[in-house]
């Protein structure tokens, strides 16, 4: 599928549960030993979305962790392109105003190279113009610097580094 299909396919709302919940998964994988499952819930349109799982086979310490822009995996995670940010803001924290969209922070692996993922984030959704199904979740060599290291690159991509892993954000029961 090419970048412009996919982006066409993408907003496309998330399956509600019998309570009304919305819920998505991501199964990401990487060329080496990096692998892990997401899920995400949101249980009305104006709810933050819970992220919940785990990714494995990380050097311990954080990584950033983002949504990009495109369902593609043609050529692995650069075709998933950049992070999304249908706003065209600046990269930033989770918490902050100036974000992107995508912008999900780090996660941080244990000495076990384990990240267990237990966050909440306000700037994605599973419906709407702000929606993440169909895009891609990405997991990064580098800790993110959260748009504060001071450089150009820090405004764009968080110098989060090389993608380790990744995968689309599928539509779940």
């Amino acid at each position: 599928m090419n970048a412009k299909k996919a982006a066409a396919t993408s907003g496309r709302p998330a399956r509600r549960n019998e309570g009304g919940v919305l819920r998505a998964v991501c199964v990401l994988r990487g060329e080496g030993q990096v692998a892990g499952t997401v899920y995400f819930e949101q249980e009305s349109e104006s709810a933050p979305v819970v992220l919940s799982g785990q990714i494995s086979g990380l050097a311990p310490g954080e990584h950033g962790f983002h949504v990009h822009a495109f369902g593609d995996a043609t050529n692995g995670c650069v075709s998933a392109g950049p992070h999304f940010n249908p706003h065209g803001r600046r990269h930033g924290a989770p918490g902050d105003r100036e974000r992107h969209a995508g912008d999900l922070g780090n996660v941080t692996a244990g000495g076990d190279g384990v990240a267990r993922i237990d966050m909440m984030d306000g700037g994605v959704a599973l419906s709407g113009t702000l929606s993440i199904v169909g895009r891609t979740a990405v997991v990064h060599e580098r800790p993110d610097d959260l748009g504060k290291g001071g450089d150009d690159e820090s405004l764009r991509t968080g110098n989060a580094g090389p993608r380790l892993a990744c995968g689309v954000i599928g539509i779940a029961e």
